[in-house]
């Protein structure tokens, strides 16, 4: 494994990370007779993973509970990440929400706090005064963002201070290059990317579209006129397809899985710190953690920037996976 500074703070954190939303929430994942939370995590920490990402949000709390109860005696072998909901950011409501998620995770501290979405309702210096005040008391050790943009990183930043930015990124949805990436570099943020192989499309798991999970149908990839989306756009289903197609091909003439291929991308990419991979059981963990020692040929990956530079231009700058330019939750 390797391990890499997580922005300005002293948290060296494992280049993947574990993201528990998966083991805390088969109602959203869909029923797996194969999955064993337990050993999942066991196999992570086993592999030198050590950071693991949650929210108080996935599974209503279900995910931090088995989290918890999956570390166990090894809780301070490794840094935990959690985040609140925008619901709860008013400082008597974040006090609760971190007290609880405190009590589900077992645990006296979480290392890493997040703002899952960007604070509009409620001002952001009292949200930064309760963040700060949890972490002289020893509850929180460092402040992460997630979801936020320029816009809304600014405007944190003049506030407060953060040592992170969660964002969604993989190699169909490449949003964050146009602005994000860089604004969190320049401000010293670390990068922690989820939905790396966009919720299993580019496991190479699924060929049509009629047979990705309903849920897994949300992101702006796929056509407005899907009951499930939320946007107001028409989608790249086409082109979205055949990209996975062409990068699955691409990678049997290689030797190599695509789904260990696209984490390597992710992987190389200009400021990313941690790749979140979220696996229900040990198997699928292991395969994905052999992305760590993929190294990818500069020819071969000025092709895959080749490749997936239309669907990027397509999808534009919208870093908002799951809502509209004019809807978008990350400004």
């Amino acid at each position: 494994m390797q391990y890499r500074k997580l922005g300005k703070s002293g948290l060296e954190v494992s280049a993947l990370s574990f993201g528990a939303w998966q083991i805390g929430d088969p109602e959203y994942w869909g029923a797996d007779p194969a999955a064993d939370a337990d050993a999942a995590v066991g196999a992570a920490l086993d592999s030198g993973i050590n950071l693991f990402d949650t929210a108080e949000s996935y599974g209503n709390g279900e995910a931090e509970r088995v989290l918890g109860k999956a570390l166990g005696g090894r809780r301070k072998d490794v840094l935990i990440a959690s985040k609140f909901s925008v619901s709860h950011a008013a400082p008597d409501q974040l006090r609760a929400a971190c007290e609880a998620s405190l009590k589900r995770l077992g645990t006296d501290y979480i290392d890493l706090y997040q703002v899952h979405w960007p604070v509009r309702d409620v001002p952001l210096a009292e949200v930064h005064g309760m963040l700060s005040q949890l972490c002289q008391e020893g509850k929180i050790r460092e402040i992460g963002l997630s979801n936020h943009g320029v816009e809304d990183m600014t405007a944190w930043l003049k506030s407060g201070v953060a040592v992170s930015n969660q964002l969604g990124y993989n190699i169909l949805f490449r949003a964050i290059e146009y602005d994000v990436a860089a604004a969190c570099r320049a401000n010293g943020l670390g990068i922690l990317v989820y939905m790396p192989l966009l919720q299993g499309l580019l496991s190479g798991r699924w060929e049509w579209i009629a047979d990705i999970p309903l849920m897994r149908r949300r992101t702006r990839h796929f056509s407005s006129m899907r009951a499930e989306t939320r946007h107001h756009e028409p989608g790249v289903e086409t082109e979205a397809i055949a990209l996975v197609r062409q990068l699955k091909k691409g990678a049997e003439g290689l030797g190599i899985p695509m789904a260990r291929i696209c984490l390597a991308w992710v992987l190389a990419q200009p400021g990313v710190t941690s790749v979140i991979i979220g696996a229900r059981n040990p198997d699928q963990l292991r395969e994905n953690i052999l992305a760590v020692d993929l190294h990818i040929a500069p020819g071969v990956m000025a092709k895959l920037n080749e490749m997936s530079y239309p669907l990027k231009r397509m999808l534009g700058s919208n870093a908002d996976l799951w809502q509209s330019g004019q809807d978008s939750r990350i400004r």
